[in-house]
């Protein structure tokens, strides 16, 4: 039920995503409030809806929902708490989900905190937003499902990979994403920007505070990964994907 439930979310977000990236900056280019005034509620239920998807997710690691194949292929009934559920995260389209999760909550930072930009670039910078969202969204819900059925379940999951049976996975992949997609925000800014044709020192102070943000969240994950690294591996070792 769970992982039906996420699936039908992540849907209606990707819809929400296309009403928040094409309404209001059509809107803003034409000059109709109402369709400008969308952006906020859009980004809004769009966050929701990912974040119930998420929680669909870690209530199937923590539960040992084998009917869900991420669960089966990446957990299993005998490991700790802490690892099933930082294991939602340690695997392709749980991590994808992450991403995506902290995208939808950086567009409802800015509806929420953007009350001093102007709302035309207001409009416009969430719209940009949710266009990225539309991507990110499309590409799970089509290639990289986390909600895929494996029907009959197994009676067990085949577990979290070793070398991810670490602490560490609980803490530098969130912060990590938080300062990659943090920068998405930045990214939004500038765009609206050249749509509107304005880049001025105003525009350097409304998007100042969200890159330093990032920056921060980018240098803590940083750090945390080489941290976790160095003692998994050594100097002498790499993790197999990196290549």
């Amino acid at each position: 039920m769970a992982g039906e439930l996420g699936h039908i979310a992540l849907i209606l977000a990707l819809a929400l995503a296309l009403v928040q990236g094409v309404l209001p900056v059509i809107g803003a280019a034409r000059g109709i409030p109402g369709w400008i005034a969308l952006a906020p509620g859009a980004a809004f239920g769009q966050a929701a809806l990912v974040a119930f998807a998420f929680g669909c997710l870690t209530y199937a690691y923590v539960t040992s929902d084998f009917s869900v194949l991420n669960v089966a292929e990446n957990s299993h009934t005998l490991k700790p708490l802490l690892y099933k559920i930082s294991g939602v995260w340690g695997n392709h389209e749980g991590s994808l989900l992450l991403w995506i999760l902290i995208l939808s909550i950086f567009g409802a930072a800015v509806a929420l905190f953007g009350g001093n930009l102007p709302a035309a670039l207001k409009a416009r910078v969430l719209g940009v937003q949710g266009l990225i969202a539309v991507g990110f969204l499309s590409f799970i819900l089509f290639t990289s499902n986390p909600f895929s059925r494996l029907l009959p379940p197994p009676l067990e999951g085949r577990g979290l990979n070793p070398l991810l049976q670490d602490p560490g996975l609980a803490f530098h992949p969130p912060f990590l994403y938080l300062g990659y997609v943090g920068f998405s925000v930045a990214f939004s800014f500038a765009v609206a920007a050249l749509l509107e044709g304005r880049v001025d020192p105003a525009w350097a102070r409304w998007v100042r505070p969200w890159t330093l943000a990032a920056w921060c969240f980018l240098t803590i994950g940083i750090a945390l990964g080489s941290w976790w690294a160095y003692y998994e591996l050594g100097w002498g070792g790499w993790w197999f994907w990196d290549p």
